[in-house]
């Protein structure tokens, strides 16, 4: 990550990631394809109507894995041993601990949280069902994507991905045998989604304790470090905080979205579902963004911090663009894989049609978010995205919308706030690296 051709490396980093990515979309999809073709609309809605209001409660806790990402990348770019050491076993903590916390509240307030979000009545005692065994799951799932965090920062993305794949495997298998064999239903899909998370968060583990180097796991030495835990919470909190208000705009949304009915809901769930390919793709270059950004400042090669941000930019939406387009061309026939409903699959295109052309924008927004972290900037992204993204959301629905109470009239609040967003963090990305690091490329010549 240090030297010679930066795109080439780019990718090769990015690809396993992204088929991880990608493994686990489809193992998750198989939660929706299963429920949809087996057990009807309802369940479907069921299993779609959590997921705005699940990403809202985990955020904080996946924004803290971004900073322990940037922390270790850091450390081991400045080859410190011990602090690498020390923020791996701090990172285990917090995942830990931030599961249990996460997974106990999510658990006891799922009903309540479901019905503030007006999900409908025929669907709202299974989707309870589905989000309470769902948040059983947390401490594992949290596990996870810490230990696969770790992996990364140090530019392991292969072994995240066989961990992937064999846990999915195993969440399909399950699917199958729980609703076709079973009939358990959502239960029996939320189920098999947390044995599966329980596996990989296994074999994540088990990789860390048999690593070598300052990345390997000692059980007895899982603590927080006062130190390591400001330096992980200065990144990873408002990366954290960030995601969790883009959650309230979009459980904001996702409650508008269930004032339209159960056709609708379920409609919302097969497209974003199909939706989440292109984005998992686009993730996985915010991911090396922030990994290659954070080595090289860590290693003080700050001419290289550059060319990791065009090359990144140019990636993410050749990618965004192709995908996109690939969605828009084959949505029908894809949609008919989880449903057979018209009125589901009409919905469904109603979404599509507005995202899938412009989803290259979001890739784009968050690939400059992951530079700015990259390079320890993270309060400046959060302000940054919470008024671009969220703010802007909010304003749409509660003033534009009403004007015209109509899906594509909410949809088209995405390709918007991306846009506005993604220019201004292109803007507070230059004015960041001119400031910081020529700075200090003067006082190394000195």
């Amino acid at each position: 990550m240090l030297s010679g051709p930066v795109m080439p490396k780019l990718l090769s980093f990015a690809l396993p990631l992204m088929l991880s990515s990608v493994l686990q979309l489809t193992f998750n999809a198989a939660d929706v394809i299963v429920v949809g073709r087996f057990e009807g609309d309802a369940a479907l809605a069921a299993v779609g109507a959590p997921g705005s209001l699940i990403n809202l409660l985990v955020n904080l806790f996946l924004g803290l894995s971004v900073g322990a990402n940037v922390v270790v990348a850091q450390f081991r770019g400045a080859g410190s041993f011990k602090d690498t050491s020390e923020a791996v076993h701090t990172s285990v903590a917090l995942s830990l601990l931030g599961g249990v916390a996460v997974g106990l509240f999510g658990f006891f307030t799922a009903g309540f949280l479901l019905g503030l979000m007006n999900t409908p009545d025929e669907v709202l005692p299974l989707a309870t069902d589905y989000m309470r065994i769902y948040f059983l799951g947390m401490p594992a799932n949290l596990l996870y994507n810490f230990g696969a965090a770790i992996l990364r920062a140090v530019g392991d993305t292969r072994r995240p991905l066989i961990y992937l794949t064999i846990s999915g495997v195993v969440n399909v298998a399950l699917n199958l045998l729980f609703v076709i064999v079973f009939h358990m239903g959502v239960s029996g899909v939320a189920l098999a989604t947390i044995i599966s998370q329980i596996i990989s968060a296994a074999l994540v583990t088990l990789c860390l304790i048999r690593s070598d180097g300052a990345i390997r796991l000692d059980v007895r030495k899982i603590r927080l470090n006062g130190d390591k835990v400001a330096r992980i919470a200065r990144v990873g909190l408002p990366a954290g905080l960030q995601g969790m208000v883009f959650s309230i705009s979009n459980v904001l949304i996702q409650s508008t979205v269930n004032s339209f009915g159960k056709s609708v809901v379920a409609g919302n769930t097969t497209a974003s579902n199909l939706e989440g390919y292109v984005y998992v793709a686009m993730n996985s270059i915010y991911q090396a963004a922030i990994t290659f950004t954070g080595q090289n400042v860590g290693a003080r090669r700050y001419d290289r911090i550059g060319r990791v941000a065009r090359d990144s930019l140019m990636a993410v939406f050749g990618i965004g663009a192709a995908l996109g387009g690939l969605l828009m061309l084959f949505r029908v026939p894809l949609f008919h894989i989880y449903t057979a409903d018209d009125a589901v699959v009409a919905a469904a295109g109603m979404r599509t049609t507005i995202i899938a052309p412009t989803y290259f924008l979001c890739g784009m927004m968050d690939t400059t978010v992951g530079l700015l972290r990259g390079m320890g900037s993270s309060v400046t992204p959060m302000v940054v995205s919470i008024l671009g993204v969220c703010v802007l959301r909010i304003v749409w629905i509660l003033a534009l919308f009403p004007l015209s109470p109509t899906l594509t009239m909410l949809y088209i609040s995405y390709p918007v706030s991306w846009l506005v967003t993604f220019i201004a963090h292109l803007c507070c990305y230059l004015h960041v690296k001119k400031k910081r690091f020529s700075a200090a490329g003067e006082l190394e010549k000195r």
